[in-house]
């Protein structure tokens, strides 16, 4: 992922990448993305843009493992998530969901992840603390809620599940108030000019629309004249 690349997918939101994505792909079809409605805590921010840190947690009921295990994993967690390299995206499945009630994402955690380089974080679980989140680091989650339950690692750099989304270690990732989504890795090197080529196509439309005499015969040209720019 280039610099400029990087700079551009925090500007746009996750429709917008989702969209140049087939456009780059030259179909429709693309189907990496979340389903069902996520939570941002941060709308107004810039998406998430980063490499998947991937974990499983849960918080409905206390751990089963000797406690000097959960802590040596909970270090564990720490110590991946800070050496990953940026940037990075955590992204964790709460294995309760739907019935998650451990907020891993309040005010200390977020600010730790924070100062370890990571952009944001992706969850199915649980958020707090809402107004005392650090600026610049947005957690896009299943719920909101206010306590931490017996919340505890069970596993690291794994496979996980978030809102229909499989997502592995190491994959670039999207996200916003929108939801998420994973970058195929053979659209990478055509996803700036993807992006690019959409905005342009789009003005098109949104150009004419916004202009005063608008009708069906403009937006009959204007649309032809779309269908042609994004083949």
């Amino acid at each position: 992922m280039t610099p400029s690349l990087l700079s551009l997918l925090r500007k746009v939101d996750t429709p917008t990448v989702c969209n140049a994505i087939e456009v780059a792909q030259g179909k429709r079809g693309f189907d990496r993305f979340t389903r069902g409605t996520m939570l941002s805590s941060a709308p107004n921010e810039p998406a998430i843009v980063g490499y998947a840190r991937t974990a499983k947690i849960a918080a409905v009921h206390p751990p089963t493992e000797p406690q000097e295990l959960i802590k040596c994993r909970r270090m564990a967690y720490y110590k991946y998530m800070a050496e990953g390299p940026n940037p990075s995206v955590a992204v964790i499945e709460d294995v309760d969901y739907p019935d998650c009630i451990g907020a891993y994402w309040g005010e200390v955690n977020t600010t730790v992840h924070k100062g370890f380089g990571m952009s944001g974080v992706v969850t199915n679980g649980v958020m707090r603390d809402l107004g005392d989140l650090p600026e610049g680091f947005p957690v896009v989650a299943g719920s909101i809620g206010p306590s931490h339950g017996f919340v505890h690692v069970r596993e690291i750099d794994t496979q996980v599940s978030v809102f229909g989304l499989t997502v592995n270690s190491g994959e670039l990732m999207h996200a916003d108030r929108h939801g998420a989504l994973v970058v195929p890795e053979d659209v990478v090197d055509q996803l700036e000019a993807a992006v690019q080529k959409l905005l342009t196509t789009e003005h098109i439309i949104l150009d004419a629309a916004s202009q005063p005499g608008f009708d069906f015969e403009v937006f009959e040209t204007a649309w032809s004249t779309f269908e042609k720019a994004r083949v």
